[in-house]
């Protein structure tokens, strides 16, 4: 999505490969107005590749830092090529970015409250509160998908023990009538 931030120029503006900016509303945008929204971008992260590793380590790094003045930005290269180490975290301290230290292995993202780690190609994040990794999209459909299939099983289950009372109801039925039957009542 590409984020205007001057109102009078149409060639004012970047677009960050992922960004954060809370306290806005929710709603499909085709654009992010920095205006009108009046809210900064806190958190930015790039992923990095061959073309476009200069402009993430100059132009919007100072972009981010000096115009937009962004709380965190990261830079994550997936493959090892161009960063080392390959995932980068920066915090906006007194106008300037510092380098986010690493928190066992993980870098700490105060905006999101989550720890960012390069794990193979991904970028995963780690909820120290819970101590639990946030789940991938896949991991999320593979959890959806799952808790379906339990859902269905149990749901069968549960059919087949309303199958079997069932069943046994129907037979006390006939052998209470076969008692009566039989005592003539």
């Amino acid at each position: 999505m590409l984020v205007f931030y001057e109102k009078a120029n149409r060639r004012k503006h970047v677009a960050p490969d992922v960004f954060v900016v809370p306290g806005v509303t929710k709603k499909l945008r085709n654009h992010f107005l920095t205006w009108r929204e009046r809210k900064r971008l806190q958190w930015i992260t790039e992923v990095t590749s061959a073309s476009t590793r200069n402009e993430d380590t100059a132009g919007k790094f100072v972009l981010y830092r000096d115009v937009l003045k962004v709380d965190e930005y990261f830079l994550f290269d997936p493959f090892g090529d161009y960063l080392q180490p390959r995932l980068k975290g920066y915090r906006l301290v007194r106008g300037d970015y510092v380098p986010i230290e690493p928190v066992n292995g993980r870098l700490p993202s105060e905006p999101l409250g989550l720890h960012l780690e390069a794990s193979g190609r991904n970028l995963l994040l780690y909820d120290p509160a819970t101590q639990t990794y946030v789940p991938t999209p896949e991991e999320r459909a593979d959890g959806e998908k799952q808790r379906a299939d339990d859902e269905k099983q149990r749901a069968d289950d549960e059919k087949q023990r309303a199958d079997r009372a069932e069943r046994e109801v129907e037979r006390l039925r006939r052998e209470i009538e076969k008692h009566r039957q039989r005592n003539g009542a």
